[in-house]
């Protein structure tokens, strides 16, 4: 090896001096790495012989679980040979999308998937810093892959953020992630289509033409290969590609060879999916938020909102509850137990009832004046009882008939053309 080295620094050298000179260290391991990467080449090539002794179109051992982690609102991990994956899904309100505003988009996002590559899952020690270029690349390959499969808003009304952890890494931990994340979401109870799955795949190609196709290309295949194609999708056809090559480029026929193998290795993944969870589970975690939907006149809006945010500001404190109101009328009730969000959504459906003439109320007094007494009928809602309806005998003081935060029957004798409803204590016991 020693002699092959000199032979190639001394066929690479300018001048004689130089060609006299030991070779460099960086130059010693250049002559290294082009030697690997020849040998790995005709071992496939020639041989069918890959570094790790598998077959050509063979997968290393699958592993996967769901609902590995007890109190998320969704998890699954998805180990293929060393690289392991662990999706965590997180549900909330529909007032938790991202709000997009660049230059070019602006919009609103309600599915998001993010991908961290710590330092440890290469066995590395180096300090933890926001994502870099690959986080977010890998984080928005598996996130396109998914979104596909992902229900509408109509369906499924959940803001959905999954974060894919990679404990380990040994080659496409990106597709691995697809993987793991379709078990989560499924976990979570995620009405999505179909279950995805990723793999990539890897081309050894020598200056003859001729070539081997590799499935589920590991750490050195990757490094020495001439292409890393990583495809995902569904048992019924594709929903992500990307094509990385350091080769001039591939024919229509090695794609369509490649995508072939792609799709047999695909539908033996989902195979190992479907074995741990065929579908999405019936219910929502216990854990996740509750949802309650309701549809309102929009020109009742107003009234939900209140001046300057009173009344649903009240809502949401005393419910503790958020709430999210579209221009249409409809309106998102999201509370962590289903009682808090029955109690707001029946506040707000008598807020923006129709009151009816004729209709009898258990009013709580509010306020007194001089001429009366404003009682509330339901949360949001006050009407005016005069001191005329108070009794069917004169009264020179309200105070003597109804006291503040009193209960009493009123009943609805008439609405003006502003909405202002007037009540009457003496007419209800009658």
């Amino acid at each position: 090896m020693v002699y092959y080295i000199q032979k190639k620094h001394a066929a690479r050298a300018g001048d004689e001096a130089e060609a006299s000179s030991s070779p460099s260290l960086t130059f010693v391991r250049l002559v290294f790495e082009e030697e690997i990467e020849r040998l790995i080449h005709e071992n496939v090539i020639k041989h069918e012989r890959r570094p790790d002794g598998r077959k050509l179109d063979e997968i290393r051992e699958i592993s996967c679980e769901a609902g590995i982690l007890p109190r998320t609102h969704g998890s699954g991990l998805f180990c293929r040979g060393q690289t392991k994956s662990l999706s965590i899904l997180t549900l909330g309100a529909p007032g938790d999308v991202k709000l997009l505003e660049g230059m070019e988009i602006v919009g609103k996002k309600r599915f998001m998937h993010h991908y961290n590559f710590p330092p440890y899952s290469t066995g590395e020690i180096k300090p933890i810093r926001g994502p870099g270029r690959r986080d977010i690349g890998h984080g928005m390959l598996v996130e396109k892959a998914l979104f596909p499969l992902i229900p509408s808003v109509e369906e499924f009304p959940y803001t959905i953020r999954i974060v894919s952890e990679i404990l380990s890494s040994n080659g496409s931990t990106s597709m691995a992630s697809v993987s793991s994340s379709s078990l989560a979401l499924m976990d979570a109870g995620v009405p999505i289509k179909k279950p995805a799955t990723g793999i990539a795949l890897g081309l050894m190609q020598n200056s003859k033409g001729d070539y081997k196709i590799l499935t589920d290309i590991q750490g050195p295949e990757d490094h020495h290969g001439d292409m890393d194609l990583k495809v995902a999708g569904t048992q019924d056809g594709i929903t992500a590609i990307q094509m990385d090559v350091k080769i001039t480029g591939i024919s229509q026929k090695i794609l369509k060879e490649v995508l072939e193998q792609g799709k047999r290795a695909r539908l033996q993944i989902l195979d190992k999916i479907k074995k741990v969870l065929e579908k999405p589970r019936p219910e929502l975690s216990p854990f996740a938020p509750k949802i309650l939907i309701l549809q309102i006149n929009p020109e009742k809006i107003r009234e939900v909102i209140g001046p300057g945010g009173k009344v649903i500001n009240g809502i949401i404190k005393e419910c503790g509850v958020s709430i999210d109101i579209e221009d249409t009328g409809k309106i998102f009730v999201t509370a962590e137990k289903e009682e808090a969000a029955k109690k707001a959504v029946s506040w707000i459906k008598n807020i923006t009832r129709e009151v009816k003439v004729g209709e009898v109320f258990q009013g709580k007094v509010k306020r007194i004046l001089d001429f009366g007494a404003f009682v509330e009928i339901f949360p949001g809602q006050e009407g005016l009882v005069h001191i005329s309806q108070l009794a069917p005998f004169r009264v020179e003081r309200v105070e003597d008939i109804v006291k503040v935060g009193g209960i009493y029957p009123v009943k609805v004798i008439s609405i003006d053309e502003q909405g202002r409803i007037n009540l009457s204590l003496k007419a209800a016991k009658e």
